[in-house]
């Protein structure tokens, strides 16, 4: 595995390839674990070379989130990524990524305000630092095929639009969530939980699960009495604080109306100081 730490050792790296063979690339803030390893094992098997980042994006995060405290065991993740056989792993310090005042950014607009986009919630310049990084990455690395998990559903769909809407070419791979067997999704925060916080966040998934079932169910009800059922799920979990329960369009994550399907069913909780995501596709 070559490891590289600057831009312009990427870029040199990117240059020196030949033009035939795909290059995958799976992007992640670090601290692996199996959910990434799905992603890196699949873009493995489907090109030629794999190229995986390891960066803690600063500008994706807000005055009062927890960038100083997201996990960086930087180590273990360099050698798990020899393990699995990665061939390039691109791990910047913000210096390099960032050397001087970032004065462009990427703006997608209207997936970007609902969801954690939301005011209320993690706010749209969140999502303008993913998308900023992301175009970066897409840069240097130049990619023929990215890898990203469905737990963070919007984040894909914005990235797809960059994609499409920057004629990048790149193919976005769409992967599915990696679950404990109690139900939580696989997430770098999940290490940030107490031992008492991990037992009860399978709710979170669990409260989604109720929503699937209530979707597919041929009793009809209000949108207000459909949330309803889902918060009281939540309201179960003990010190649970709720960002957001929404239903929106899959594609456009506009809010739905009524209660129907298909739709995707999202939903952010804390727990502590830990911020938990996520979701469900519900088809017919």
């Amino acid at each position: 595995m070559i490891t590289l730490t600057t831009p312009h050792q990427i870029q040199s790296w990117r240059k020196r390839l030949p033009a035939r063979g795909s290059i995958g690339f799976v992007p992640t803030m670090g601290a692996l674990h199996d959910g990434h390893l799905s992603l890196i094992k699949r873009a493995k098997k489907e090109n030629a070379l794999t190229v995986v980042s390891l960066f803690v994006n600063p500008i994706q995060f807000g005055p009062k989130e927890d960038f100083a405290r997201y996990p960086r065991p930087r180590r273990k993740d360099t050698a798990l990524l020899k393990k699995t056989g990665v061939d390039v792993l691109f791990a910047p310090n913000t210096k390099a990524m960032y050397p001087n005042d970032v004065l462009t950014s990427v703006i997608v607009k209207d997936l970007t305000d609902t969801l954690c986009g939301a005011p209320s919630s993690r706010g749209p310049a969140h999502f303008s630092g993913v998308a900023t990084v992301v175009a970066k990455l897409f840069n240097l690395v130049r990619p023929t095929q990215a890898y990203f998990g469905l737990k963070d559903y919007q984040q894909v769909r914005i990235i797809e639009q960059m994609n499409e809407d920057l004629n990048m070419g790149i193919t976005i791979i769409r992967c599915p969530t990696v679950r404990d067997s109690d139900g939580l999704a696989r997430s770098s925060r999940n290490t940030l939980l107490s031992p008492q916080e991990r037992k009860v966040a399978p709710l979170l998934y669990a409260a989604l699960q109720r929503g699937r079932k209530l979707l597919r169910s041929p009793r009809k009800m209000s949108l207000r009495e459909f949330r309803h059922q889902i918060k009281s799920t939540l309201l179960t979990i003990p010190n649970v604080k709720i960002d957001y329960i929404e239903l929106v369009d899959p594609k456009t994550l506009h809010k739905c109306e009524s209660p129907r399907a298909p739709a995707l069913l999202a939903a952010a909780i804390r727990l502590g100081t830990t911020r938990l995501i996520d979701n469900i596709l519900v088809t017919r």
